[in-house]
């Protein structure tokens, strides 16, 4: 089956560098008009957003059974016009740069600053940036100012590399009265935070920024329920009240339950298949959001509070904070957390409340923010029994192709009446705040950045060592670093390069 593709826009595409995230969401320096969004999102054009709408019947019946279920209904939902959708996940904007080359003192006023490839296009000229590890000068331009960072500040673009060339704001200087500073010295994969540009007196004009989402391909599966009922069937006073209303009571709860797996676990795909009379037509099937995830706990072992802390400080801390942290547990996981050992820590809150969906959950209260825990039956008929889904409710999109609607009709040539519901939609995670708990010893999502939570002070030995991993501390840990204290994160990046503290982007070299 022929398949054609439709371009709008002309001209290169707008190189695009990636967020905290790693999506390659944000084009620095570029304004945002109609043509430079469809350059730099390769032509797609904008889509169009609706609030949500749900269908309150259908999601008060049996919601808590199917949760995964009743917080798509929930989301915001984004009517399409086609099957196969792109789905933008805007990340956001990055806070931190990495240096890839040394540079040498020197007596001159300006210097390249040579950051990794991905990181040459966002420092826009007048923006300051700050090297917390290389230490500043007072005013005469000798003395070191221990534990305040170096800033620079943009002046231009080097025209062979992209890298921003500066000029330090506190740097050397070769006599005390001079109006510039001199060229420090700056190892190379120095930590560069991004701050605020600076302006002249009358100026009022700087690069604007534009922030396009790079999509990735959804696909929005058709499901439908019938339900067949014969006019002999329905004529009957039967011995049990077996009602059309039960008979639809139980179809529905089956339609939600095999729905809800889809939406956990299905895989994406597509391919055409051969109707009779109407000839060749495609079937999709959606992605379940088990295989959306972007950061994923690899967990062992007896869930402690110092474990429960660390989860919400990661969930939390990010570059992407949500406003809620539902968390959808299997029997297993669900049944280690309710054990935790809270006796000495009498300062967290556990309660069992009512949420805004309705949901009897089990919220504990940290430092960092409210976690509701809530027991997904369907994890445990997917054999995810020790796992669960950290979920920011307001970051799930709804994709709907064709609103659901019923039908009732006469079959043909029988003495029966068909009744079903009709529904093409899917559901995508949006933002890079949600964490799967692997609790399975299962391998990770290609591209997801795996963590475990480390409680030793020995570093991991090697069947616990995992080239990628971030490891979270919940104590000091000499055998990784001398400088790793409890509440960092460090990634293990290989025999050859070690050991490195993890700056929170998810997709690190």
């Amino acid at each position: 089956m022929a398949e054609e593709s439709v371009t709008v826009g002309s001209g290169a595409p707008i190189s695009t560098s990636p967020g905290s995230a790693g999506v390659s969401s944000q084009a620095p320096g570029v304004a945002t008009t109609v043509s430079a969004v469809a350059s730099a999102t390769e032509g797609i054009g904008p889509g169009h957003l609706v609030e949500s709408d749900i269908d309150d019947q259908l999601f008060v019946f049996q919601s808590e059974d199917t949760a995964l279920m009743s917080l798509m209904l929930k989301a915001k939902k984004v009517t399409v016009t086609s099957p196969e959708v792109e789905h933008f996940m805007i990340d956001e904007q990055r806070s931190t740069l990495t240096t890839d080359a040394a540079v040498a003192a020197s007596n001159k006023a300006q210097f390249v600053l040579p950051l990794v490839a991905s990181d040459q296009n966002i420092p826009r000229d007048f923006h300051t940036l700050l090297i917390p590890d290389v230490d500043g000068y007072g005013p005469d331009g000798k003395t070191t100012t221990p534990g305040k960072g170096l800033m620079l500040f943009v002046t231009g673009r080097e025209a062979s590399s992209d890298n921003p060339i500066v000029r330090a704001v506190n740097g050397p200087k070769a006599n005390a009265t001079d109006a510039f500073c001199t060229t420090p010295a700056i190892p190379a994969g120095s930590k560069v935070k991004l701050l605020a540009n600076a302006m002249y007196e009358t100026q009022k004009e700087v690069d604007p920024d534009l922030i396009v989402p790079r999509p990735s391909i959804v696909y929005l599966q058709k499901r439908g329920m019938n339900q067949v009922v014969s006019d002999y069937f329905d004529a009957q006073k039967k011995h049990i009240p077996f009602t059309q209303s039960l008979i639809a009571e139980q179809a529905i709860l089956n339609f939600k339950r095999a729905g809800n797996r889809t939406l956990w676990a299905g895989q994406k795909g597509k391919f055409p298949v051969k109707v009779p009379k109407l000839g060749e037509q495609m079937i999709y099937f959606t992605e379940g959001i088990r295989w959306q995830f972007k950061r994923e706990l690899q967990h062992g072992g007896k869930w402690t509070f110092e474990k429960l802390i660390a989860l919400a400080k990661m969930y939390f801390t990010g570059e992407d904070v949500p406003k809620t942290a539902l968390l959808l547990a299997g029997k297993n996981l669900l049944e280690e957390l309710q054990c935790i050992d809270f006796s000495k820590h009498p300062e967290v809150q556990i309660s069992v409340k009512t949420n805004k969906i309705g949901w009897e959950v089990t919220n504990i209260h940290t430092v960092f923010g409210d976690i509701e825990i809530k027991r997904e039956p369907t994890l445990d008929t997917l054999g995810w029994s020790n796992s669960g889904a950290l979920i920011g409710e307001d970051r799930l999109v709804h994709y709907m192709y064709s609103q659901q609607h019923e039908f009732k009709d006469r079959v043909d040539g029988e003495e029966a009446t068909r009744k079903g519901i009709i529904v093409w939609d899917g559901l995508a995670l949006k933002g890079a705040c949600h964490v799967w708990i692997d609790g399975e010893g299962e391998k990770a999502n290609a591209g997801a950045v795996t963590y475990a939570i480390w409680d030793s002070e020995e570093a991991p030995e090697d069947d616990e060592l995992v080239e990628g991993r971030v490891y979270l501390l919940t104590i000091d840990c000499p055998g990784i670093n001398s400088a790793a204290q409890n509440g960092q994160t460090w990634q293990y990046k290989g025999a050859t390069k070690g050991w490195a503290e993890f700056s929170g982007e998810i997709f690190a070299d």
